[in-house]
């Protein structure tokens, strides 16, 4: 049986265009994709198009991908991590 702590999502790497790698929590991610889905509104992937809110646009993309399209030459990239052992 796999361990569970595989599974857990508490902590992401963020890779942006220009910045340094962050490492935030999975609170701090959520509220990273709000924001900057909250200004891409007019330009976003086709699966979250159909949710109503920023809030659940945030939680489908956290949950299911590991970037987002931010603009010609940028890019916005998280990955879980494992911070203990």
């Amino acid at each position: 049986m796999p361990d569970s702590l595989m599974y857990q999502e508490d902590h992401f790497v963020v890779l942006e265009t220009d910045q340094p790698e962050q490492f935030l929590t999975a609170a701090e991610m959520l509220e990273k994709l709000r924001s900057i889905l909250s200004q891409h509104q007019d330009n976003l992937p086709r699966d979250l198009q159909s949710l109503s809110s920023v809030d659940e646009q945030a939680k489908q993309l956290l949950d299911t991908a590991c970037e987002l399209d931010v603009g010609a030459g940028e890019y916005l990239q998280w990955y879980a991590v494992r911070l203990e052992k």
